[in-house]
């Protein structure tokens, strides 16, 4: 039912046109809301037009496919952007009619989405040939079909996600970057049954590749990595923590072949040392944020080349790396980073650290968060000294139980660690 407000002053101040435009700037709720209001703001509110992005996450529990399917015939080719991020009831059915009817849809996040199967992408190649990024993961019923059928139909791929599909081999990956030659972001988390072979497919087609995700691809090793360093010399964010193969030829790769590098997550890659980091920041001057938690050969001598060599660097994890001492965090305070950049630094279970650290931090005026749990010789009064200089610092430590009193009337008081977040 409508109110009887189409003559209302709005409507006859603004022209419609205006009051559209208006409409495009709303949320999805309240688009829905305004089209209750009258039968001319019922018209203006599900134009088309308004419906270019779409984000059903907030609604996720109550979407099924008929509403992806009511949402198609609605905007049509107006769509450019939709995410049903979760959206467990959306299967292969409803996405063929959202392919036929938003064939200019670029951006489609699917995310979660675990009833589709490599039908979705078959509808998607058929009717939807301006996608530029696409997210799979974990849709786990999506196999090397699925790559071969985006390959063939979607040329201007630049971003997929396909984490977690580990159905997908190199054969996938092989189709694919010979049909999406212009992929920039590339993520592959725990697609476990890659091979050095897969990342030699990318390194050969992908020149423009950007992004690159292989967390936990536990198959690859030096061999696949470099060839992608050689071949893709734009790249400024890898993640391949987890590939506990990989040596310090792979920094040594980054550093003669990809300038621009900017992310570097290593963690849990044991092998590599402060040689390959030596090379790898006296050639990759842009980094500005590096996980390297748990690479347990590094020494303070890495923390002196990042000091000298990035003056970039704003995240750095050092957790368990535990031979690194208070003078490597004397040099990276005084780093170039230090003053203006460096936001947060993670040092949990680095049991060489003391409050002489959190003396050589205090001149790191942008730090807003420090990690020290299990770093037993650091204090409370260390770290009030460093809130005294960085009253916005946010530090999380773990701290030795007190000493418990006496028992009284036969019974004893348990204490446990204890958490803080100052």
């Amino acid at each position: 039912m409508f109110s009887n407000n189409d003559e209302a002053v709005i409507n006859k101040k603004l022209p419609k046109e205006l009051l559209l435009r208006i409409f495009s700037f709303l949320d999805v709720v309240t688009l829905c809301r305004c089209a209750q209001v009258s039968r001319a703001w019922n018209v203006l509110a599900l134009d088309g037009s308004n419906w270019q992005r779409i984000d059903l996450f907030d609604f996720q529990r109550d979407i099924e496919g008929r509403v992806v399917e009511n949402i198609s015939k609605r905007c049509g080719g107006f769509l450019r952007k939709l995410s049903l991020r979760g959206c467990l009831g959306v299967g292969d059915n409803a996405l063929r009619t959202f392919a036929q009817n938003c064939r200019n849809i670029e951006v489609l996040n699917l995310n979660g989405c675990t009833k589709i199967t490599d039908a979705t992408c078959t509808s998607l190649s058929k009717f939807c040939s301006k996608l530029r990024h696409l997210d799979l993961a974990s849709c786990t019923s999506i196999t090397n079909l699925s790559l071969k059928a985006l390959s063939e139909g979607c040329p201007l791929l630049e971003q997929l996600n396909i984490s977690w599909c580990d159905q997908v081999t190199k054969d996938g990956i092989q189709a694919l970057v010979r049909g999406c030659g212009g992929l920039k972001a590339l993520f592959l988390k725990g697609c476990t049954e890659l091979e050095d072979e897969a990342l030699k497919y990318i390194g050969a087609h992908c020149p423009e590749l950007v992004t690159l995700n292989l967390q936990t691809c536990l198959q690859i090793t030096d061999d696949g990595l470099i060839t992608i360093c050689r071949g893709c010399h734009k790249l400024q964010s890898l993640c391949a923590s987890g590939c506990s193969n990989i040596t310090d030829a792979i920094l040594n790769a980054l550093g003669q072949n990809c300038p621009r590098l900017r992310i570097l997550e290593v963690a849990r890659c044991s092998q590599l040392t402060d040689v390959g980091f030596t090379t790898l920041a006296r050639n990759c001057h842009e980094l500005e944020k590096m996980d390297l938690e748990e690479c347990v050969q590094i020494t303070d001598s890495t923390l002196i080349q990042l000091s000298i060599h990035c003056p970039r660097l704003q995240v750095l994890s050092l957790s368990h790396c535990e031979l690194i001492t208070d003078d490597g965090i004397r040099h990276l305070g005084n780093g170039a980073c230090a003053h203006d950049r460096l936001e947060v630094i993670e040092l949990d279970n680095c049991p060489l650290i003391t409050d002489a650290s959190l003396e050589h931090l205090k001149s790191c005026h942008s730090l807003e968060r420090i990690e020290l749990y299990d770093c037993q010789q650091i204090t409370r009064a260390g770290i009030k000294r460093l809130r005294t200089h960085l009253p916005n610092i946010k530090v999380h430590a773990y701290f030795a139980p007190v000493t418990p009193p006496p028992s009284v009337g036969g019974s004893r008081q348990r204490f446990c660690r204890c958490c803080i977040i100052l």
